[in-house]
């Protein structure tokens, strides 16, 4: 079978702050209905890339190809017309509105000057529906969901606008384990529809369960790209923390026989 191209592909992204070199020729790609996860230590870039990927933070150079076109994001208005969503740690959700108000937030339906409450209500239960989401009532207010929910109803609230790439930084860092199992089911069932999804994750148990390929990170640099269904987790664990590269891991049989 012939590999789909690529939607999103980054070649050479490099980024810096100050006197930081915070990425350096990075590459990555997703294919459409691909969960990629990005993987890496503390400070590794994971966040930079995903900010350069979005348009919050541009990168200082290298290439973005979308759908196999150059392209050039250098703001989030530019990510969200190419058809780039992403979902942040803090959710950015507004808890005194209800689950509708939030999914519409800036993109609210109106009749004659007047707000459509009934059909955001039915768009907002089908979406809920589409993804089998479990929400009590789509007129709750998000400060009465749990964790899970209301993760879940931010990545419903990011695929409004019919997104082709889904960005999400570590979803389940806060999550039970009950919830993070619901919230991979939600991650499948969006990749299923076809979604290219880049998963930042420090989970080894999130990423073997969802992702299709971990591409690692280590001080700003390409460490590793793996297929998962081959791949142990001690050797992603290696690639995230350096240890292929340690001193200490190629030292010859000889020099440990010698140590006192």
């Amino acid at each position: 079978m012939v590999a789909h191209p690529p939607v999103l592909a980054l070649r050479g992204i490099s980024k810096r702050f100050g006197g930081v070199q915070a990425l350096v020729d990075v590459d990555l790609q997703v294919r459409a209905g691909e969960v990629v996860a990005l993987a890496g230590d503390n400070g590794a870039g994971k966040s930079t890339l995903v900010k350069a990927i979005s348009g919050v933070s541009p990168a200082d150079r290298g290439i973005i190809e979308w759908e196999g076109r150059l392209v050039q994001i250098k703001r989030p208005h530019d990510a969200h017309a190419l058809g780039i969503a992403t979902v942040y740690q803090d959710l950015a959700m507004c808890d005194n509105l209800d689950v509708v108000g939030n999914l519409f937030l800036g993109r609210e339906i109106d009749r004659v000057g007047v707000l459509d409450e009934v059909e955001m209500e039915r768009r907002a239960r089908d979406l809920m529906r589409a993804l089998s989401i479990s929400i009590p009532d789509v007129r709750i207010p998000v400060a009465a969901l749990s964790a899970g929910q209301r993760q879940a109803v931010a990545i419903s609230r990011s695929l409004m606008g019919a997104p082709k790439v889904l960005l999400l930084d570590e979803p389940t860092a806060a999550l039970g384990v009950e919830q993070t199992s619901h919230l991979l089911d939600l991650i499948e069932e969006v990749r299923d529809h076809g979604m290219a999804i880049i998963l930042i994750s420090h989970n080894m148990g999130d990423i073997k369960a969802v992702a299709d390929r971990v591409a690692v990170l280590r001080l700003g640099r390409n460490n590793g790209l793996f297929d998962v269904s081959t791949v142990t987790q001690e050797q992603i664990i290696s690639a995230v923390t350096g240890a292929a590269d340690n001193a200490v891991a190629h030292r010859v049989k000889g020099d440990e026989e010698a140590w006192p």
